[in-house]
């Protein structure tokens, strides 16, 4: 009763028509040849693998889930198959530079296959999800010879990955961690050493889709200096290389059990030991941690975008069953609706609002999530310095505000989607209350949505006094001035445009107050984020309204997509009013507990 059909128009319409992305490839050397076509091509390939190979396992791993013996992990069946189809059709090597056995493409089609992974089954995508950040880690900071061993079978998703951070009294501190590094030579990037310690919450720390896990595990050297700028980076296969033949020998890394989770039950989540494992340095001694930030930002725009796939899941499914659901009489119909008994739930007004907040939020993130993404790939391919300093600059910005906003709407949304199906979307057979309990976690790993606020606010305004703030704020303002110039789309204008006032005005007052009083940037840190959040659903909603004109083949009509715009700026963009208030409360009391 539950299904996915990847919407590759609209994805195709964001990317060519409102973002313009074939004009950005072409300034980039990296996508010479790169055109729609293609693009479009890789779309309908990677919709149709997410519809047809991995939805239709996803119910069935919930119920399942991943079963533990000593001997190792076990993932559900299909899983297996399923995986093995994704490493055939190269979808992990989608972004991943040529030489390394990558397909060379943008980081922008692969986000969109990011979104139709986790729609379809959030679980299976745990398995690869970390990969590309793992690549990054590994091209960036391995000696040659690592590189040799690892950076094609990682980038090809032939040996899966995992990051190793967590530790039972080290979750978001990672000052706190504990795990060991013992050197077999002189210190230095590349350096045999042994491993010991355990981590917790690692996703597919043991499993039975590859061959081998490269397990990237935070360690401290020792004399390590305390607190995280003592933490080193190791690279510690689940099987060494083989020696003169022999075959592969097993590390001393070992799973102890599997987490009982709420959600993604289908994803192996582990506890992690390692006891004198093999292992070699990656980067600089006790520069571990920032190393390891390339699999952590990565990290975090995935998480990001598995809010947009729980949005679009939720909204497809609410929006089907809505229709064929029928239930009372409406008070008003659809024009040439004929008289019946019962009407869809569809027409009444409260499903109205539910289904148009679905499509309005779905609309808004996925544009967003997309507008990151070929900054991203801008930051690392434009041929100009400067303008890689300053697509890097947006992103880094732009990132915890994706991962924390996104994730809380997807959340959200799939709870509030729930209420469409009544009574039946508490049970499993409809598919909604597994996409409540799968998607809660994103507001959760690779740093809360709390932390995620707090970096924002501390390291990425208050910092450089607000600079990089106010650079996507002008960015954002053209979009004003765009709308203006159409006298039909002034509202989008005003509202945008109150919200870029009322984010000056708010930063403003953080910038002057924050030294007199340290605290109150943390204490409104999360309505900060919320109202920056609403400025860029304005800012969405603007430039979908403004490329509606040229909606054909976009999969919805004109009207639909102005309709879901409109409803945005009038229905949900006033929810921001109530975070600037608090991100502007200096003296609103927040006593201990």
């Amino acid at each position: 009763m539950w299904t996915y059909r990847a919407p590759v128009a609209q994805m195709q319409w964001l990317m060519t028509q409102v973002l313009d992305a074939p004009a950005s490839w072409a300034r980039l050397p990296a996508f010479e040849g790169l055109d729609a076509e293609t693009a479009a091509a890789v779309l309908e390939q990677a919709g149709r693998f997410a519809g047809d190979k991995l939805a239709p396992i996803n119910a069935g791993g919930d119920l399942a889930g991943c079963s533990w013996s000593a001997e190792g992990v076990r993932t559900p069946a299909g899983f297996r198959e399923a995986y093995a189809a994704f490493v055939d059709g190269g979808w992990p090597a989608l972004a991943c530079a040529p030489e390394a056995g990558g397909q060379g493409l943008p980081q922008l089609l692969n986000v969109a296959l990011q979104e139709m992974v986790t729609a379809s089954n959030h679980a299976f995508g745990m398995y690869p999800g970390i990969l590309h950040g793992a690549y990054e880690v590994i091209k960036a900071h391995a000696v040659p010879e690592l590189r040799e061993r690892y950076l094609q079978k990682v980038a090809r998703g032939e040996w899966l990955a995992t990051m190793n951070l967590s530790e039972p009294q080290a979750g978001s501190d990672l000052g706190l961690v504990r795990t060991r590094a013992e050197p077999l030579g002189p210190v230095a990037n590349g350096v045999p050493v042994r491993v010991t310690g355990q981590k917790i919450f690692i996703s597919g720390g043991e499993h039975d889709l590859s061959d081998n896990i490269v397990h990237l595990v935070l360690c401290r050297l020792p004399d390590a200096p305390p607190g995280t700028k003592g933490l080193s980076l190791a690279v510690v296969p689940k099987f060494m290389p083989s020696v003169d033949g022999q075959p592969a020998k097993r590390n001393a890394v070992h799973c102890d059990g599997l987490e009982k989770k709420m959600g993604i039950k289908a994803s192996a989540t582990c506890q992690m030991r390692f006891e004198q494992a093999e292992g070699w340095l990656i980067g600089e001694p006790n520069r571990g941690l920032a190393a390891m930030f390339l699999m952590m930002n990565s990290a975090r725009l995935l998480t990001a975008v598995q809010g947009v796939g729980h949005l679009e899941a939720a909204s497809q499914n609410a929006r089907a069953y809505a229709a064929e659901r029928l239930q009372m009489r409406a008070a008003h119909k659809p024009a040439g609706a004929a008289s019946a008994a019962a009407d869809p739930i569809a027409w009444h007004p409260a499903m109205r609002r539910l289904l148009l907040t679905l499509q309005a939020r779905t609309d808004a993130c996925r544009l967003l999530a997309y507008d990151i993404a070929l900054q991203l790939d801008e930051s690392e391919q434009h041929p100009d310095p400067a303008q890689r300093r300053a697509a890097a600059e947006q992103v880094a910005l732009l990132t915890p505000v994706a991962k924390a906003f996104f994730t809380e709407l997807g959340h959200r949304s799939a709870d509030e989607a729930l209420q469409a199906w009544g009574g039946y979307g508490f049970l499993h057979d409809y598919g909604i209350e597994q996409t409540v309990r799968d998607s809660r976690i994103a507001m959760i790993y690779e740093g809360t949505n709390e932390i995620q606020a707090i970096d924002l606010v501390t390291r990425k305004i208050l910092d450089d006094g607000g600079r990089r703030a106010d650079a996507l704020r002008e960015r954002l303002a053209a979009e004003v001035q765009a709308c203006r110039a159409q006298p039909a789309l002034a509202p989008f204008a005003d509202a945008l445009q109150a919200q870029l006032d009322a984010w000056a005005g708010a930063q403003a007052a953080l910038l002057q107050g924050a030294a007199a009083d340290p605290e109150w940037p943390l204490r409104v840190a999360d309505d900060l984020l919320q109202g920056i959040g609403h400025a860029l659903l304005a800012w969405a909603w603007a430039r979908l309204a403004r490329n509606a004109e040229h909606a054909q083949g976009s999969g919805r009509s004109r009207e639909q997509w102005l309709d879901a715009a409109r409803f945005g700026i009038d229905w949900l963009l006033p929810q921001a009013q109530v975070h600037w208030a608090r991100a502007t409360r200096r003296d609103a009391a927040l006593p201990f507990v």
